[in-house]
């Protein structure tokens, strides 16, 4: 699933690569598929995406929106799968959810094979979508400061119960951010997954908001995790150190053994040592 990382490298390859381009079609699917969510009917997205232009593409959490001037904005969230660019004479795939040709022969397409929005708004309406309407301030934006993030630990506190993974992976708390990032967010803060947000001490918050920047930072600069692919099919140069390939094997710190178990819905990967 591509999470805040991988979508902020998309957004920046968009930007450098489509802008300025003109529509000359666009098609959704020709390849069914249950979990795939459109807004708009086949007929319609082919009509009001013909002559648009792109625009600029923009982040926010999991969601990646490119602007189709005027007017129109397209909608990617909570995707996983492939986003690519196909330059004018390359192959296009044989099956796909969404396709965009280009009137200088390249194109734009993107499956998934999980899940995802692919969806079309007038411009603005996209902000009164589900899971982007009261969007917090997401890891990447100036505005997360350690401040911001004291503050939300503080007020969650007051409402509810949570631990170290619920804050990072539930709710959107801290959106774009997933169960893949978390757990080597976690073990950099040497967090066990299940720690309550109520036994953090000032410096285990320091240590969570400084490995949540650093992380996603490190991330972003290799072109997001290794298992996902950016705009040219390339996969990304991070590779997790907290995963299922780790698992029985020694803690790249300590040595000792690295654990899994399953909690909150997902697999988690930890070193019981360093994040004991």
């Amino acid at each position: 699933m591509f999470e805040l990382p991988e979508y902020t490298v998309l957004a920046k390859q968009i930007n450098t690569t489509l802008t300025g381009k003109t529509v000359k079609a666009g098609s959704l699917g020709n390849s069914p598929h249950k979990f795939v969510w459109y807004n708009r009917k086949p007929e319609e997205f082919a009509q009001l995406t013909k002559g648009k232009v792109v625009g600029l593409a923009r982040v926010q959490g999991r969601w990646l929106s490119i602007a189709l001037e005027p007017g129109y904005l397209l909608l990617f969230g909570e995707c996983g799968g492939k986003i690519l660019f196909h330059p004018a004479g390359t192959p296009l795939p044989v099956k796909y959810h969404l396709l965009i040709h280009f009137d200088d022969g390249s194109a734009l397409s993107a499956t998934t094979q999980m899940w995802g929005a692919m969806e079309l708004y007038e411009a603005g309406q996209e902000q009164e979508r589900q899971y982007i309407k009261g969007m917090r301030v997401t890891p990447v934006e100036p505005a997360f400061t350690f401040e911001y993030f004291n503050n939300l630990i503080d007020e969650i506190l007051k409402g509810e119960k949570r631990s170290a993974k619920s804050l990072l992976t539930q709710d959107q708390i801290l959106p774009g951010l997933g169960n893949s990032i978390a757990q080597d967010i976690l073990f950099q803060a040497r967090i066990g997954p299940r720690r309550p947000l109520a036994e953090f001490t000032p410096g285990q918050r320091r240590d969570l908001y400084a490995a949540i920047v650093d992380t996603l930072h490190e991330i972003i600069q290799m072109g997001g995790r290794n298992d996902e692919t950016d705009l040219f099919g390339q996969p990304g140069g991070y590779v997790r150190l907290m995963d299922s390939a780790s698992a029985g094997k020694p803690c790249p710190e300590c040595g000792t053994t690295i654990q899994k178990m399953q909690y909150l819905g997902g697999a988690c990967y930890f070193c019981p040592k360093c994040q004991g």
